[in-house]
């Protein structure tokens, strides 16, 4: 399948508009969400990073797309049952995804892709265990072996002079934070604050995902620790913004109150779509557990 520009689509259009024969490929895609983080999945690879990444703005945009918080590709793998690739909705590739990678392990059990409800898919930040606990036409229970959490400052790329990040003061917006950072794959900087309603997430989100101290941007959130085993986060992501929900993210924020002394090792997150249970186990190995839900297929023109 030959994959056009969006200026030769619109120009198609014209074309077509004025009666004259034109032929535009459909590409099928099926949108999924995991506690309202949603993404369109297509079944196949793209022609090249830059094609994939024009495709993830266009259908990612909420008033002329089809909407979501970006692009995930499922293609086959040499290293595991399936590879799974993951754009953000403003063009930027992503290392890693939770909640799709629940939703990939769901399009792969209904659709056959798989022969057993246990699999390994490839990312960009390695292969990644999953297991789908039950599964029905529209719901998938997913655990997903998440790995070990990253807490070394200069893996993330950030400069700071220490390692690991900790409860590491800091101000944005002329707002002093207590920050911990984490890798799940992707870097996360989770602030633990006493009131979460008081956040103006839009407002900090963005300061602090593009603050120059973070060399390839991050994942914001913030957390209100209920009780030792419950926490409630709200999440900016970096390069799709305030997000429903976030996977890798409610795995970051469990390691950091962990080692902050805020919450046991296994602990409920409730983010704003739903909640995720979450465990950092003696194996040093994150496990994450929650659903999958197919919204709907279409074709797209390409």
């Amino acid at each position: 399948m030959r994959f056009f520009s969006l200026n030769e689509i619109n120009l198609g259009r014209d074309l077509a508009d004025r009666h004259i024969f034109c032929t535009i490929a459909l590409m099928r895609f099926t949108k999924m969400h995991g506690l309202g983080n949603d993404y369109i999945y297509i079944d196949g690879p793209l022609s090249s990073v830059a094609v994939a990444s024009e495709l993830a703005r266009a259908v990612s945009n909420r008033h002329t797309g089809i909407g979501g918080d970006g692009l995930i590709i499922i293609e086959p793998s040499s290293l595991a049952d399936l590879r799974m690739t993951i754009y953000n909705a403003d063009g930027s590739r992503a290392q890693m995804c939770g909640n799709g990678l629940r939703c990939v392990a769901k399009y792969a059990v209904d659709r056959q892709l798989v022969s057993s409800m246990t699999m390994t898919i490839e990312t960009d930040a390695g292969l990644r265990h999953v297991e789908c606990l039950r599964s029905d036409a529209t719901l998938t229970i997913v655990r997903v072996n998440m790995g070990v959490p990253i807490l070394d400052a200069k893996a993330m790329h950030i400069s700071i002079d220490a390692s690991p990040v900790l409860n590491y003061p800091m101000t944005f917006d002329g707002q002093d934070f207590f920050v911990t950072c984490v890798s799940m794959g992707n870097p996360h900087a989770v602030i633990i604050v006493p009131d979460i309603s008081a956040i103006l997430l839009t407002r900090l989100g963005p300061k602090i995902e593009t603050a120059p101290v973070f060399q390839q941007r991050i994942n914001v959130h913030f957390v209100q620790v209920d009780n030792a085993a419950h926490l409630t986060m709200k999440t900016w992501e970096r390069g799709s913004g305030a997000t429903q929900a976030c996977g890798t993210g409610a795995c970051a924020v469990c390691v950091a109150g962990v080692l902050t002394e805020r919450c046991g090792r296994s602990v409920q997150v409730t983010l704003p779509g739903g909640g995720l249970d979450v465990e950092w186990a003696s194996d040093d190995h994150v496990y994450m557990e929650g659903p999958a839900v197919e919204v709907f297929t279409g074709d797209w023109p390409v």
